[in-house]
């Protein structure tokens, strides 16, 4: 079935079936790979995108559910010149150490300073408590985002 979406502020066409994961048809039809695959059940958020302005895991998201909002990958945040101010923040206090979950910490971190300009640690710790880091860099993760409030003030 064809499907029109909106991925990154463009329109895309793609044939899948409505019930493909959004993630496969990120990652297998469209060759965004930034998005990555981990658990496969949205428990480790290393899949997350925005739906909107919605954080989702795209590894349970159909892509029939998607309709007519918009999709931003990882790859969608900066304009290709610039980083985005959280992705600058993740550099600075060197928060990747192997690095696979990284793009969906920053995809959920960015919701959350939407949605919360200048979060208490209470409340990034609960935000971010549904994306999973094997290498445990939790307290880089949380200093990163205290940085990124400083950076967009």
């Amino acid at each position: 079935m064809t499907t029109r979406l909106t991925i990154n502020e463009k329109q895309i066409t793609v044939d899948a079936d409505p019930e493909m994961p959004l993630l496969w048809v990120l990652r297998d039809l469209l060759g965004l790979s930034g998005t990555k695959y981990g658990c496969g059940a949205g428990h480790c958020g290393a899949c997350t995108v925005h739906l909107g302005a919605e954080a989702v895991r795209s590894c349970t998201l159909p892509l029939s559910a998607v309709g007519d909002r918009p999709v931003t990958t990882i790859e969608g945040i900066g304009d290709g010149e610039t980083l985005h101010p959280v992705q600058q923040a993740w550099i600075s206090e060197d928060v990747p150490q192997c690095g696979y979950c990284q793009s969906g910490q920053i995809m959920q971190a960015i919701v959350l300073l939407q949605q919360h300009p200048n979060p208490s640690e209470e409340a990034i710790n609960r935000a971010m408590q549904g994306n999973l880091c094997r290498c445990g860099t939790y307290p880089r993760i949380k200093k990163a985002i205290q940085t990124a409030v400083k950076l967009n003030s």
